[in-house]
């Protein structure tokens, strides 16, 4: 069964946050501590600051199964580019491994290559091995490792990704 991927309005980010609460400590459990875990969704989930991202343009996106919100993701164009950046693509823990992952990417390629963009790029963890073999199967390779310090003690490792979006099919509704 595919997902149905819905566009959101404002009031849809209290969704998105219930979801990280829900998706978050089951996907970086093994690999932050659940101070960092709670610092970061803190942090990147709080309401104002998913409202201003909301401002700013960054598109965000239900993924839904049965009628019932499973997922999210969150992009954006970068200014003044041909790239664009993706920022958020989480699916519920029961529905993993099933090919939906792989969906959502499919999906935001398509969404993101309709606008004309040529090139996205994302940050995966660097322990997150089941994220980065999702991604290289998608076609996105490892360009640079980031080590960035977020505040409290706490850094995010990653590795920044980025695919050639040249080819991919546009055909995507929202």
């Amino acid at each position: 069964m595919t997902l149905e991927i819905r566009s959101t309005a404002p009031e849809d980010l209290k969704t998105v946050r219930l979801l990280a609460e829900r998706i978050w400590p089951g996907c970086y459990g093994a690999m932050l501590p659940p101070g960092q875990i709670r610092y970061m969704l803190d942090w990147m989930y709080a309401p104002h600051r998913l409202r201003s991202e909301w401002d700013r343009g960054v598109r965000y996106r239900l993924a839904f199964h049965e009628g019932k919100p499973v997922g999210y993701l969150a992009w954006e164009r970068e200014p003044g580019t041909d790239s664009a950046f993706l920022n958020k693509l989480y699916l519920v823990p029961e529905l993993q491994g099933r090919g939906h992952g792989q969906e959502l990417i499919r999906w935001t390629c398509c969404e993101v290559s309709a606008e004309g963009i040529r090139v996205l790029e994302l940050r995966v963890n660097r322990q997150n091995q089941k994220a980065i073999r999702a991604y290289d199967r998608a076609g996105f390779v490892v360009v640079q490792t980031l080590v960035t310090d977020i505040g409290a003690g706490f850094v995010m490792d990653d590795f920044l990704m980025r695919m050639d979006l040249e080819g991919v099919s546009s055909a995507v509704t929202v």
